[in-house]
């Protein structure tokens, strides 16, 4: 046996279709092979045995064995070496040797920052060492050497193989730290330079953006750092993450004026997430609420070049700098104030009022005023507002963004913001906004706008009996019409949020059970006239839709009758059902044939029709055989037994009257060829319960 030709095609999902023909003592035989992987799907032959169900004929299985020792053949080809691999191989090899030049030296490098801070900057410098330690003046050679590995000298005492490793655990993080902004740094110069040859001028310090001052500052929480300030003052402070107890001075100035203070000892710098504040002894790491709330005015009092530390405050601008500034320290328990009354200077408060009318269904009319104590005004007219009033500008700001929010029209003469034709807005307005303007001020409704009200989702309920071969589906939506509720479905399915009814009001279309209305009505075509009827049949066999649909989206009560449980469960439990395997194919039938069997039998008890979808050489054609010759042992209850056609291509007609008569030879089988007047005659003259064969 030798394989004369073989040839091969790649289909999707990594199947390939296998065409080979294979010699055997002079013979040719023709084989297909569709396979997966190691696995075999599909296969055919030429050979009397090469379409059985007992698996793959010696031809087919020959084609096989040839494919997958010619497929391995070729994966035995050379390889070679990814670029990938071999840094990964040199990296290694670097490290190792590192370790071992490591063993002979001494104790790990210490790695030290001191912070250099002026008004504007925050500047690090790095010395390393052991006992002793050096200024490192060039960070950019640093970095070299260690990327590099190289063996750098600092001095008498201090020489050694440059590594990460080397460092003490305490300072790895902040040389990686160091090693990742260095190369930030050159990579940035040489793009502007636009040359890789360009020589990077050398780095002493770093200057850390706010983004790196966060970074840094977390490597050192609860440890000690040397600073030296503008003043050239050095000390050693601890990083400590928790807000300060500082105390901002306010005093009484001149005749009605107030001035603040801050301790001029004291300084501030901010990151990108935290305000820092330096004393004497601590570097405090401010929380984020914290340092949002106090970064500006410490930022106005300490930092910078001008840094005041002392500013000023005239009574007209008091209530004011109070409601926006000193009202945001008093919570820090940062205020010391003294002399000062703070009831006198705190602003009159904002006050809002929204009056609704309605000259109809199709129109809201709202009249918005704003108040500083007597004084009330239109948000419109504010430019009216005298200039004595202390106006709360972000509070009127929010108002002024939700009434834009909700009202995009404004009638000229009397300023009133009207919607008008407009469910969208209107229910847009009803549903979140009133609520929206109530937490602003106070709402007033007259009588005509209260039936404008937004209600709650129909509830829907329904039920399904089972009757002959037909499912008899009820829908119940309480009081309102089949009319209403199939206007209500059809507005739900165009994603509407919402359905106005005639009256006027509103209803919320949200997932309250309409989902599965809708998809129930969809998927089983359910018409607009169907829907008006007391009773809606629906087929039988759409019993595991209706049930899945049901528990996948829930919602709705939905009533099921025995019968239709007792489907369900039939269709769902096929492996376990009591079906007795015809004795006669008992050892013939695989385990998938089995349940497929099983399955065409419950098909056929609930009256359901079905399509065996097996893929090729899986053995359909078998299966099929069992249930009919399962169906010939049966009697009706008047004791006559049924009969079968088979309807097939004429090219298969003898194909199945030859399994029929290898695997079912107690069935009488009747084949009907020729033309159609000869078959038409045969079948004049033949028993009512033979099985039939024709094309």
């Amino acid at each position: 046996m030798k394989i004369d030709e073989m040839s091969t095609k790649t289909f999707w999902k990594g199947e390939y279709g296998i065409t080979g023909v294979v010699e055997d003592r002079g013979a040719l035989y023709h084989v297909n092979l569709e396979i997966q992987g190691s696995r075999v799907n599909s296969y055919s032959c030429s050979c009397a045995k090469g379409n059985s169900y007992q698996g793959l004929c010696e031809y087919e299985k020959a084609l096989f064995e040839y494919y997958m020792e010619q497929s391995q053949a070729k994966t035995d080809q050379p390889v070679s070496t990814s670029t990938q691999v071999r840094t990964m191989i040199r990296e290694y090899t670097n490290r190792e040797v590192a370790r071992i030049l490591r063993e002979g030296e001494e104790e790990p490098v210490d790695f030290l920052p001191r912070l250099l801070l002026d008004r504007k900057d925050v500047i690090v410098e790095f010395r390393l060492g052991r006992e002793r330690y050096y200024v490192l003046k060039d960070l950019l050679a640093f970095a070299q050497a260690v990327e590099d590995g190289a063996y750098v000298e600092y001095g008498k005492n201090l020489a050694f193989h440059h590594n990460v490793e080397v460092f003490s655990p305490e300072s790895r993080p902040l040389v990686q730290l160091v090693l990742e902004l260095v190369n930030t740094y050159r990579e940035h110069y040489e793009q502007f330079q636009r040359s890789a040859y360009v020589t990077v001028p050398g780095l002493r310090e770093l200057n850390l953006s706010k983004a790196n001052r966060d970074r840094f500052f977390q490597l050192f929480l609860n440890r000690t750092l040397e600073i030296e300030d503008y003043r050239g003052v050095r000390r050693k402070v601890v990083v400590c993450e928790e807000n300060p107890e500082w105390v901002v001075s306010v005093r009484k100035a001149g005749k009605n004026g107030i001035k603040v203070l801050v301790n001029r000892k004291l300084s501030s710098f901010s990151g990108e997430q935290h305000l820092y504040l330096l004393d004497s002894e601590h570097l405090y790491c401010c929380d984020e609420d914290c340092s949002n709330t106090l970064g500006v005015f410490f930022q106005q009092m300490t930092q910078g070049i001008d840094a005041p530390y002392e500013v000023s405050v005239s009574d007209k601008d008091l209530p004011l700098f109070y409601e926006r500034v000193l009202k945001k320290l008093e919570p820090y328990g940062l205020l010391d104030i003294k002399g000062i009354n703070l009831e006198n200077i705190r602003p009159v408060e904002l006050k809002a009022k929204f009056v609704f009318e309605s000259s109809g269904p199709r129109e809201i009319r709202m009249r918005p005023t704003l108040s500083y104590g007597e004084y009330q005004f239109h948000p419109v007219e504010d430019e009216h507002v005298p200039r004595t009033v202390c106006r709360d500008v972000p509070g009127e700001f929010r108002i002024s963004q939700t009434i834009t929010r909700y009202f995009k029209y404004r009638e000229p003469d009397t300023n009133d913001l009207i919607i008008r034709d407009d469910d969208d807005a209107m229910y847009q307005l009803l549903s979140g906004g009133m609520e929206e303007l109530r937490s602003l001020g106070e709402i007033y409704l007259s009588d005509s706008l209260k039936h404008l009200t937004v209600l709650p989702p129909p509830k829907v309920s329904m039920g399904v009996n089972t009757s002959g071969d037909w499912l008899e589906l009820t829908i119940d939506a309480g009081d309102m019409s089949m009319t209403e509720l199939t206007k209500i479905l059809w507005e739900y399915r165009q994603k509407k949020p919402y359905y106005r009814l005639k009256t006027g009001e509103f209803i919320k279309l949200e997932d309250n059970g309409l989902m599965t209305v809708a998809r129930m009505v969809d998927g089983l075509a359910i018409s607009k006239a169907d829907l008006g009827n007391q009773k809606i049949l629906i087929p039988k066999y759409r019993a595991l839709y209706m049930d899945s649909l049901y528990k996948e989206n829930g919602g709705v009560s939905f009533y099921r009758d025995t019968l239709f449980k007792g489907i369900v469960r039939g269709m769902k439990s096929i492996e376990d059902s009591d079906y007795e395997i015809p004795p006669t194919l008992q050892g013939v039938l695989r385990g998938y044939q089995k349940t497929g069997f099983r399955w065409l039998r419950t098909l056929d008890t609930y009256g359901f029709g079905g399509i065996l979808a097996d893929d090729m050489g899986l053995g359909k054609t078998i299966q099929i055989i069992s249930l009919l010759l399962d169906e010939a042992g049966r009697t009706s209850e008047d004791g006559t037994r049924s009969t079968s056609l088979i309807i097939c291509p004429a090219s298969l007609v003898y194909n199945w009257e030859y399994e029929l008569h290898t695997f079912a030879p107690a069935l009488t089988v009747l084949t009907l060829t020729g033309s159609g007047s000869e078959r038409e005659e045969a079948l004049h003259h033949v028993k009512d319960d033979l099985l039939k064969i024709l094309s």
